[in-house]
This record gives structure tokens, sequence and C-alpha cells, in this order.
């Protein structure tokens, strides 16, 4: 195989992987077993908060904690939706504990990074944007997502 053919092969398998993954950035880009029910209630959950049902989400992201006390994805999504009901202060330590969890989890780094920027932390934000372009080979939507919520910050002010 030559390096053009090497490199349009795994240009394809990075935007294959990234257009798999969960909506709303939950996936931390690890294995995941979705088939229990503690991912069964998570799944339940991140559609609730597709459609703003962010308290009604919390029980369940709380059983599936409960059920998986590692589950980093379920750290994140509680605080994307707390963070979403203005609890910022809850939302950062959920997605603290994410991240001590799964250092490299695209989704919590990208959502810290916006809790940051809504913090007026965008020093912070970028440090955030950084571990996400080291985690992202071939780039990735929390990479772009955050890079351009930086972008806007930093032309607003």
């Amino acid at each position: 195989m030559n390096i053009k053919s090497l490199t349009i092969a795994l240009s394809t398998t990075g935007f294959l992987l990234s257009a798999s993954g969960p909506s709303l950035a939950a996936s931390s880009g690890g294995d995941n077993s979705w088939g229990n029910n503690s991912n069964s209630d998570l799944k339940t959950a991140i559609k609730l908060i597709k459609d703003k049902k962010y308290s009604d989400a919390q029980p369940l992201l709380q059983k599936t904690i409960k059920a998986d006390p590692d589950n980093a994805d379920a750290y994140n999504m509680l605080g994307y939706s707390q963070r979403k009901l203005g609890n910022k202060d809850v939302a950062l330590s959920y997605y603290n504990k994410a991240l001590d969890l799964n250092p490299r989890h695209r989704g919590a780094n990208e959502y810290l990074g916006q809790l940051y920027l809504e913090l007026n932390k965008p020093a912070k934000a970028k440090e955030r944007l950084e571990v996400l372009d080291k985690s992202c080979t071939f780039g990735c939507d929390e990479y772009t997502s955050l890079k351009e919520a930086i972008e806007a910050y930093e032309k607003a002010q």
C-alpha cells in the first residue's frame, strides 16, 4: 500500500469512528458494554437530555452510577444536565469525576471546556482543547465544537 492509499484509509477510518459515536458527546471513546441495564438507563437519559428534560434524566443517571460506579459517560451526562440546569458547581464536580475515571474522555473534556467559558475562564477551556487535540488523532466533533466556542467567546470579548 502506498502512502496516498494509507492516508486515505486512515482518514476514512477516523471519519467512520467519529461518525459512529453516541450523540451529545457522551462517549468516552473507550469500550462500553451497551447491553446491560445501567447502559439502558444511560441511553434513556441521553434521549431525555436531547429533549431538554434535564431533571427527568437525573434519576436514570444516578441509577446508572449506582450500578456502574466507574461509568465516566454517566458522570459526563450528569455534568452536562446539571450545567444546563444552571448548577455550574455541581456540573464541575461531575465533569471532574468523569475525567478522574477517564482523563481522555472526549465528551467531558469538551463540556468542561464549555463550562469554563461560561465561568469566564478561557485559559482553562484552552487546556481542555489541548487534551482533545491529543485525544482526537484524526479530529473529532468535540474538538471542533470546543474550538468554535472558544473562538466565539474571544470574538465577543
